[in-house]
């Protein structure tokens, strides 16, 4: 992220444009008022009729001027805030995605989402059309001042009494006005998020039979956020009537005094006429400086926030040194590899060599550190102690582009775009991924059946996170998705845990003529691994046991114990039975 002032430089020339037209805006604004002191004094007053029309063609092109260059100005400074706020979301969005995933761990979701579009829309108005109104505001009222100093300095004590008053109404309904947004901005939030997970967790509150519920929590929500929009409609009627009644009070004053003037010839009808003009354009400024000072202040506490999200640095980095293979065969090995996150101990002294094209079963109990090898082999963490290494060379010394792209993940908690099925299957590989691949990688994970049955086939849009497909077609579409782009590593990560035994089974004997490609195959069930080159059981964070099915089998120690459990109605063997 760059400084701010780096985002308004690029646009300085539209910056001078615009203060250019406010400029001339303000200088017309102040020159009405002397007309219409003329048009009094000598045409009203005086009876020079000549004089009329060209000074009723004055302020007819005054009028015009101010509408041309208050449009220049406001069209000018929208553009440049939207234009900065592009940018400055696009860097904050593009410095987000570069981040570790420990940054993730940290950060929620909404977080983030208020700062990449709240936080940024805050700032950007700022830069644009609040900061300009600001500048003019001060400008405008500077220089109304003047004008009614000149006319009578005496008289201008009127209107500087009352206009601190003004002022001072205004920033406090603003202030009050801020604390009630807040809570509003809050409310709305969690309205939403009450919203949102009813709708898309909708069979859930249909099958417990939880309709009344979540109505009632919608309802308590809904009430309160209608309460703070009171709040805000007492806040506004409380001081409003108060700032019209003093500007309204103002412009009286300034007549009955600026009258007594005029009857003792102090100052001309013409002069009263002009200064009560400019008495009124004084008004404004004061009504709308505690809501500038408000979006300006909560425009630099959002800058705060914004910078400090883009101060966080990813921790997981290309290294300098980095290695650039010509292709990746797949041979992966673990050396002496711990792994430890905030002071807890996940993984210890794992030890793994797994050829390119071999496959290696994972089991072990929940909380063992099975997702963490995953995250380890893609280095969404880097290891404590030991090495990772992909055909030789330690991952860390890849490039992560040429890591990521050469490790397919079919993970656990399955995210589906809300595209169509071909789309979805492409997330891999956007690019030289052609439609006879997207179906073979569909057939593969035997999900070509059910898309056929969609009614657009691989062109249906399957809806946020995959919403309308069971389980297990959105498990078959992340597996077509992972083989896709044909990685060298494929790792299944409780995969097939939402599919019949026939359908995995099926899975697995196509897995299983997929050539050229080391599998990772992580899972609960004995059928998901038992065909494995190599098993290997997770116990108190690091491998308790390991071999092949069949020498785990013999050893009858956790491994055979999990099989008794899972095999337990077709098995009459004997250890089984004294085991369980």
């Amino acid at each position: 992220m760059q400084k701010i002032g780096t985002y308004m430089k690029r646009y300085g020339p539209f910056y001078l444009l615009g203060f250019v037209c406010m400029v001339i805006s303000i200088i017309l604004d102040m020159a009405a008022p002397q007309i219409t002191k003329r048009i009094i004094d000598d045409v009203i007053v005086g009876g020079n009729l000549e004089l009329f029309i060209r000074l009723l063609l004055g302020l007819i092109g005054i009028g015009a001027g101010r509408a041309v260059f208050q449009y220049i100005k406001e069209f000018t400074y929208d553009a440049v805030g939207v234009s900065v706020g592009y940018h400055m979301r696009k860097d904050l969005f593009r410095h987000i995605q570069t981040m570790s995933m420990d940054f993730f761990d940290r950060h929620n979701t909404g977080e983030l989402m208020t700062r990449v579009k709240e936080d940024v829309d805050k700032v950007w108005m700022a830069a644009g059309f609040v900061g300009i109104l600001a500048v003019e505001a001060v400008t405008h009222t500077i220089l109304v001042l003047f004008f009614m100093f000149r006319l009578n300095p005496l008289l201008t004590l009127v209107p500087l009494a009352i206009l601190p008053l003004i002022g001072v109404c205004a920033v406090r309904m603003e202030r009050r006005l801020g604390t009630v947004y807040d809570k509003i901005s809050e409310e709305t939030a969690e309205l939403n998020t009450v919203a949102q997970e009813a709708l898309s967790g909708i069979r859930t509150v249909k099958a417990f039979a939880q309709e009344d519920y979540e109505i009632r929590k919608f309802g308590r929500h809904n009430r309160k956020f209608y309460n703070l929009n009171m709040e805000q409609a007492a806040v506004v009627s409380r001081y409003q009537p108060a700032i019209t009644f003093l500007g309204n009070t103002m412009l009286l004053s300034v007549i009955i005094a600026g009258g007594l003037m005029v009857i003792y010839g102090h100052m001309t009808l013409g002069d009263l006429g002009a200064f009560s003009e400019y008495a009124n354009n004084v008004i404004w400024p004061m009504e709308i400086v505690g809501w500038l000072s408000n979006d300006i202040a909560s425009a630099f506490a959002s800058w705060k926030k914004i910078k400090k999200a883009a101060a966080h640095a990813p921790q997981i980095t290309q290294s300098p040194n980095a290695v650039f293979p010509e292709r990746i065969a797949g041979e992966l090995r673990f050396e002496h590899v711990s792994f430890s996150l905030n002071g807890q101990e996940i993984l210890k002294d794992i030890n793994l060599e797994l050829k390119p094209g071999q496959t290696l079963g994972v089991m072990g109990m929940t909380g063992s550190g099975k997702t963490t090898l995953v995250n380890l082999i893609q280095r969404f963490y880097d290891v404590t102690e030991g090495r990772i290494l992909l055909d030789g060379t330690d991952i860390r010394l890849l490039p992560l582009s040429v890591l990521r792209s050469s490790v397919s993940v079919v993970m656990q908690d399955i995210f589906l775009f809300s595209d169509s099925v071909s789309e979805n299957v492409k997330t891999g590989k956007r690019t030289g991924l052609t439609q006879d691949i997207v179906e073979w990688a569909a057939g593969k994970a035997g999900a070509a059946r059910f898309i056929n049955r969609l009614g657009n086939r691989y062109e249906t849009v399957v809806g946020e996170r995959g919403v309308g497909l069971s389980g297990g077609q959105k498990q078959r579409l992340s597996i077509a998705r992972a083989i896709a782009k044909k990685p060298p590593v494929l790792i299944l990560d409780d995969a097939t845990s939402a599919l019949d035994m026939e359908t995995e089974q099926q899975i697995q004997k196509n897995l299983r003529k997929v050539e050229q490609t080391t599998k990772i195959i992580i899972g609960h069930r004995i059928s998901a691994v038992r065909t494995a080159d190599e098993i290997i059981v997770l116990e108190n964070n690091t491998i308790a046991e390991r071999g092949t099915h069949q020498e785990l089998m013999e050893k009858k120690g956790r491994y055979y114990h999990t099989w008794c459990v899972q095999y337990e109605s077709r098995e009459e063997d004997a250890g089984c039975r004294r085991m369980l």
